[in-house]
Formats: structure tokens, sequence, C-alpha cells
């Protein structure tokens, strides 16, 4: 039981970040680059404060880190320009199937040989989020902005394969969002170099990045030896679910029938590609 309400509380962080995110972009009033910005700083001194009083040192320096400093510059960034205009379950959504999907593609260069099922779950994927990024076809979405978010995920599939067999992940992620941290606020000088930042978009940026980001992803990193790879592909599927209901309940959004028959799609193909199947006796 201690077990299922410590993953349940971790994929709601998740889904919070989507609708802090969305939150303090609503109207205008928090300057998207700044928000990714300040999400990294606070990020950064939670995850260093926690692995300083754990562990007495931070290790920045590993080989390829500066694969995951890029990729999660894009994850980050991608993620809070869309949610400029993209509705928080929408966002997450779309999120979420690009980042099945590339970890998928980063599976097969590796040299991993999928079962026909696995290619066919990505292929009902691919097509639900195709189908709601077209234009003029699937739902009414900015094309830009999903290809913004589309990034994200991809971003962030490429952070989750560069992190696969690190001795201590908290560690690692620590040492990212430090060396993430500068260059994302020398990007936002130059993008915004002068914005008049709100209080309240500053909170929200304050808890996704030190409570929902840093707290989420030790307290995911803690539990995911102990649940099995479908069980935490399952769980992980309920994302964009918590978002859409986040978003329903503190901003108002309705999801259209677009939205839901893609999500079908989506969620479904992936359900196909990592959920286990009985054999039959």
């Amino acid at each position: 039981m201690r077990l299922f309400l410590l993953t349940a509380l971790t994929m709601v962080a998740f889904a919070a970040n989507s609708v802090l995110n969305r939150m303090a972009l609503v109207g205008g009033e928090m300057e998207a680059s700044w928000f990714g910005t300040i999400r990294l700083a606070a990020g950064a001194c939670m995850l260093a404060a926690i692995c300083l009083i754990r562990s007495r040192h931070l290790q920045l320096r590993a080989p390829r880190r500066w694969v995951g400093v890029a990729s999660l510059l894009v994850y980050v960034y991608g993620f809070s320009l869309a949610y400029a205009v993209l509705d928080a379950g929408l966002g997450a959504l779309v999120l979420f199937g690009f980042v099945q999907i590339s970890m998928f593609a980063g599976s097969l260069r590796g040299g991993e040989r999928p079962p026909p099922r696995r290619w066919v779950g990505a292929a009902l994927a691919f097509s639900g989020l195709v189908w709601l990024l077209a234009p003029g076809v699937g739902a009414e979405i900015s094309v830009p902005h999903g290809l913004l978010m589309a990034a994200a995920g991809i971003g962030w599939g490429v952070y989750s394969l560069a992190g696969r067999g690190a001795g201590d992940p908290a560690m690692g992620t620590a040492a990212n969002f430090i060396l993430a941290a500068p260059i994302g606020l020398a990007l936002s000088l130059v993008g915004a170099p002068a914005p008049d930042l709100p209080a309240a978009g500053i909170v929200l940026a304050v808890l996704s990045g030190a409570v929902t980001s840093a707290l989420g992803y030790i307290l995911w990193y803690s539990i995911l030896p102990r649940l099995s790879a479908s069980v935490a592909a399952v769980a992980q599927l309920t994302v964009p679910v918590i978002a859409l209901a986040g978003g329903m309940v503190f901003l108002g959004e309705t999801p259209t029938l677009t939205f839901a028959l893609a999500s079908i799609l989506v969620l479904g193909g992936v359900a196909v590609s990592v959920l286990p199947f009985p054999k039959r006796g």
C-alpha cells in the first residue's frame, strides 16, 4: 500500500509540472523562458542541498555529461514555451507520447530487437500524435507550440536514455540541473533581458523546480527499483490523465472529442508496447 501511494504521489508531481507551468503563463503574466530558468535554478538548489546533506559532496563530472545537460535544456525550455498556448492535458499527452517514441527509437539504435507488438504499439502512438498535430485535421492546436512540446518529449527521452545505468541517479540529476541553470539564465537574458516577472509566476516556477521536479525525481528514483518495468510504464500512462484533470479543475480547460480519441490511440499504443501479455496455454 505504501509503495502504491508513493507511486501515485510521484505521478501527481509529474502531472503538476504541466498544471503549474500553464497556470503561470495563462493570461501572459509570466514570461515562458524565465519560468524555465527559475524552475531549473530552484531544482538545482534543492537537488544540490539533498546531495550535500546525504553524501556531503557533489559530483559534476561524468562521461557524456553534456548529453544530459543539453537534453535537459531542450526539455525544460520546449516544455515552458509550448505551454504559452497548449492546455495542460494536451501538452502532457504530446510530451508523454514523444518521450516513449524517442526511447523506443533509442533502444533500436542501441541494438535492441523489439517484438512485433512493440512496433504495432509505437505505430499506434505515433499515428495518434500525427493526427493530434496535423494542421486542419487534428485538434485545434498551434503547430509551432505542438512541435516545441514534441522537442521537449524527445529531449526528456534522450535524457532518460543517457541516465540509464547511472550509479547515483539523484547525483546525476543534481549535476545536470546545476550545470544547465547558468546556461538557461544566459539564454533568458538574451531572449528577454528585462522581463517584468510577477510574484505569483515566480512562486509557481519555484514550486515546479524545487518540489514537483526535484523532489518528484528523487522520489521516483527511490521507488523505481521496487517496480517492475510494466508497472512503471503503466504508472506513467496516468500522467496525461492527471494533468488533464488538473487543467479542468484549476484552469477551466475542456477536452475536445479529437483530443479524447487521439489520447486513446497514443496511450493505447504505449500500453500495447510496454505491457506484458499472458501467454496462452
